[in-house]
């Protein structure tokens, strides 16, 4: 009862329409009333048969856009997952031809010098305070000892100190605790380089009275035996003459950026083999 009282006015318009619906297709069917009364009957039906078929239509268009926009959105996941597919392709076509150009650079370097190198990849890195070494991928069964250099393009980069069956510790030249005989190319003054972490070299124990300038490079100078003559190592970028020194401080920059080690070299021998 409640129901009725609530929806009585709905009820009433609603079956009104149904009696006018039914009388206008009676009247249609059997050709009759084209009195008055059939006038008033298509007056009132008209214009909620135009609603109805407005409405049927839209919700028919909405629902073929529905369709479509679900068709597109399928298609678009498909096309999005095509081309995140082909990025990776790109992504590792781009990481070979990367490492075999710095492999051709590796092997041009090994090239330029009569000794026998053993090619090896960085697989772990030490970057502390005052330690700076990485781990490379071969050890004793590949040949390598410790006190071997280890170099890329364009020089050298430091010494091995630690070696196991098949990875060896490579002390590099910016740790604290390296240190290498070198010369001032220009001039053949020899000193050491001293390692000095993220500031790169110190050159130490060249005379105030020498000639030592910015740019000038620093090689090895092949005293100790444990490098070889020639190798490069960096280029100075600062000379002070301190008053309260009897040498000369001069700052180095590495022509290697060890922050970005993947592949190195390893001075095996002396002898290329054939």
């Amino acid at each position: 009862m409640f129901f009725l009282r609530k929806y009585k006015t709905a009820i009433l318009i609603i079956a009104l329409l149904v009696i006018a619906l039914t009388m206008l297709s009676f009247n249609l069917r059997y050709g009759a009333g084209r009195g008055f009364f059939s006038k008033i009957v298509l007056e009132a039906v008209a214009p909620v048969q135009k609603g109805l078929s407005t409405s049927i239509k839209s919700i028919r268009d909405s629902w073929l856009r529905y369709i479509v926009l679900v068709g597109i959105e399928e298609e678009n996941k498909k096309l999005n997952k095509k081309i995140n597919e082909l990025k990776a392709v790109v992504i590792q076509y781009q990481e070979g031809y990367l490492e075999a150009q710095r492999l051709r650079k590796l092997l041009s370097l090994t090239d330029d010098y009569n000794y026998h190198f053993i090619n090896a990849r960085v697989i772990g890195r030490e970057q502390a305070a005052l330690s700076k070494t990485i781990l490379i991928d071969k050890g004793t069964i590949h040949g390598l000892k410790v006190g071997m250099p280890v170099i890329v393009p364009p020089g050298l980069i430091g010494r091995l100190v630690d070696v196991s069956w098949h990875a060896s510790k490579v002390l590099l030249l910016i740790d604290e605790n390296s240190n290498i005989d070198a010369i001032v190319q220009r001039t053949r003054m020899q000193g050491i380089v001293s390692g000095a972490g993220s500031r790169g070299f110190i050159l130490k124990y060249i005379s105030k009275t020498q000639d030592v300038q910015e740019g000038d490079v620093i090689v090895s100078s092949g005293m100790g035996g444990v490098f070889p003559k020639g190798l490069l190592i960096g280029q100075v970028s600062h000379v002070d003459r301190l008053e309260a020194s009897l040498f000369l401080k001069i700052n180095v920059v590495p022509f290697v950026d060890f922050s970005k080690l993947e592949e190195v070299s390893v001075l095996a021998s002396s002898e290329k083999k054939n």
